[in-house]
């Protein structure tokens, strides 16, 4: 598991805003660097990526947060996917004709320069069958009541934290509407604490009870994540 936060998406959140009207192209991609480092698409920097996507007709980003037997926002080809899987996350860049893969990976060269760069992939279209904003709030806090009701049970011994874990950061960018920063921010933290499960100490019929309920809301909460940072094209 690599410890740097995931970029697809600040990228996804900051680039939408920047293509809706509500930040300048330098304001998004300064905000995407300020957590990353440098970002190059291909061999070209952030802006001037984005910039010639504009031109070519880029309408919207898409967030994909895909795991193991889930590619959630994935809709091939295959080299995409696995791309995407194993990131687990990718930004797609959606235009007239096509959409554009983005699947990012740390830069690192030499001792002080620390990066990010994005492996370009054709895409398929936008996946359609993601729940909207509202079905994704519902879903999320149904899969926490029924995690706290599993959960309740299941008792061990203190918990260790590793010193580095890949956090979640939920930050919307502005032009979102104020329920997607509610829910990208609670799915945000409930991503990191899943970060933080551990497992040590626990009987196997503990830990059964314990990877169900955790798998479910993990999920869910997942798909809260991507909706919340597509929530800016959903109609008022």
């Amino acid at each position: 598991m690599r410890p740097q936060p995931p970029i697809s998406p600040p990228l996804v959140a900051w680039g939408n805003a920047w293509l809706t009207g509500h930040v300048g192209l330098d304001e998004a991609a300064d905000q995407v660097e300020k957590l990353s480092g440098p970002v190059v698409a291909g061999s070209m920097p952030l802006r001037g990526y984005l910039a010639d996507l504009r031109v070519d007709g880029l309408t919207e980003l898409r967030l994909a947060l895909p795991a193991p037997g889930d590619p959630l926002g994935l809709s091939g080809p295959p080299a995409f996917n696995a791309a995407a899987v194993e990131a687990e996350e990718a930004a797609i860049a959606v235009l007239k004709d096509r959409a554009v893969g983005l699947v990012p990976a740390p830069d690192l060269r030499g001792s002080s320069y620390v990066g990010v760069r994005l492996a370009v992939h054709e895409s398929g279209p936008p996946r359609a069958d993601l729940p909207s904003l509202a079905e994704a709030e519902r879903e999320l806090t149904a899969a926490m009541r029924e995690a706290t009701e599993a959960l309740a049970g299941v008792e061990g011994p203190a918990q260790g934290h590793p010193g580095r874990v890949r956090g979640w950061g939920g930050e919307l960018a502005p032009g979102y509407p104020p329920r997607a920063h509610r829910v990208s921010t609670l799915a945000a933290r409930l991503l990191t604490a899943l970060r933080l499960a551990d497992e040590r100490g626990l009987t196997s019929a503990q830990i059964a009870t314990r990877s169900v309920a955790l798998r479910t809301l993990n999920t869910t909460a997942r798909r809260a994540l991507v909706s919340a940072h597509h929530a800016i094209f959903e109609p008022r």
